[in-house]
């Protein structure tokens, strides 16, 4: 990942993104989609993870309560992802992406028969500044998939914390410090719905709302 400009501090909010590398699918099936999924909980972990290379082939038997950070939300789109996240120990944020896409891209690699680099480089993060732009993170990482529209086949290989919020889905995201602020996840959903429609209208016209939500 080499040397960034941003320090992420402990117990603050960052939207995290990457891209694959030329704008290439970092998922191309099912099972991809799902091995990322997995990986997000495999990787969060303080403990030494070994050899990359093999636990991208054993995210089943990582388990551990020593997490380097919180995940809020997530979205993964067939040639990006988003990340909501809370950083909990020193350099946990940045340790966290090295091993997720490292491990994931060994994974991609191998099943794939490919070679070299699958993501573009330094992944981009923006510091969350205040609950309104929390909720509003959270809205757009959940539905991510709906601003970019994507239906059909391509829509089976998204995966997204959506469910985690509005149903009783076995959850692997920290998403009480937003749902608490609402009576049920029926309001929460109704919410990100209607918060998302705005985005989606507002982005063409607003430069900064654009940078905050990673659009091009």
């Amino acid at each position: 990942m080499g040397n960034r400009k941003e320090v992420f501090a402990n117990g603050e909010y960052y939207h995290i993104c990457n891209r694959g590398v030329d704008g290439r699918n970092i998922v191309s099936s099912k099972t991809d989609a799902a091995r990322f999924v997995q990986s997000l909980e495999a990787f969060n972990t303080i403990e030494p993870v070994g050899s990359l290379y093999l636990l991208a082939f054993q995210t089943d038997k990582v388990k551990s309560s020593k997490r380097l950070v919180d995940i809020v939300a997530y979205c993964l789109n067939p040639n990006h992802f988003h990340l909501l996240l809370r950083q909990k120990r020193d350099g946990g944020i940045s340790e966290f992406l090295k091993r997720l896409c490292g491990g994931y891209a060994w994974y991609f690699n191998k099943i794939n028969k490919r070679k070299g680099p699958l993501f573009q480089g330094h992944f981009r993060a923006k510091y969350i500044q205040s609950n309104e732009h929390l909720l509003h993170a959270s809205a757009y990482v959940n539905l991510n998939d709906k601003v970019h529209q994507l239906s059909g086949e391509t829509a089976q290989l998204i995966k997204s914390s959506w469910l985690e919020y509005t149903t009783t889905t076995p959850a692997i995201c920290k998403n009480e410090v937003i749902l608490g602020q609402f009576k049920n996840a029926r309001e929460y959903e109704r919410y990100a719905q209607d918060t998302l429609v705005g985005m989606i209208n507002k982005r063409l016209e607003y430069a900064e709302l654009k940078e905050i939500l990673f659009e091009e």
